[in-house]
């Protein structure tokens, strides 16, 4: 099993994939960040991630594809810049055939660390523990959480019949 984790954000979105190896043991494949000119108008941007995110899928072929779900911004102009950019990731993901698999910040911190409120440092102490490998950036350590917390939860046999991928 193979999984893209993506951290969709408007100026950065971190990606990476982890796979289960042998003995059920995670290993990291890839990771990295998708850097984004703030200069640039939006669409521009939501291109350069849609770019970036069907580079990684066809180079690295993940079986499916798991995202943070969104949480509160601070203001709503935040909150809808993000949403274009998790839009962004879920198509990329779609238009390859992937199931898509969304899950609360609190399950991928408590997916990791065993509860819900643990920090940035804690989460990529965890990564590097369970990876025996450090993330490029923090955006590619919380997508690599989200690919980590998807193997932790996958059930071998469900189908998108049998579970809805976005409902996680």
């Amino acid at each position: 099993m193979r999984i893209l984790g993506i951290d969709p954000g408007s100026h950065f979105t971190g990606y990476g994939v982890v796979t289960k190896g042998v003995g059920g043991k995670l290993v990291e494949v890839t990771n990295g960040r998708i850097m984004l000119d703030l200069d640039m108008p939006l669409p521009m941007r939501l291109l350069k991630i849609s770019e970036g995110l069907n580079w990684v899928i066809r180079q690295f072929k993940p079986d499916a594809v798991a995202v943070e779900s969104m949480f509160f911004a601070r203001n709503a102009k935040s909150a809808i810049v993000l949403g274009h950019a998790r839009g962004v990731a879920l198509l990329s993901a779609a238009a390859h055939g992937l199931n898509v698999f969304e899950y609360a910040p609190k399950t991928v911190k408590a997916s990791l660390t065993g509860h819900g409120t643990a920090t940035k440092e804690q989460m990529q102490r965890m990564i590097k523990l369970l990876l025996s490998a450090e993330a490029d950036s923090a955006d590619a350590a919380d997508a690599l959480a989200v690919a980590i917390c998807h193997i932790h939860h996958h059930r071998p046999g469900l189908t998108v019949g049998t579970l809805n991928p976005l409902s996680v």
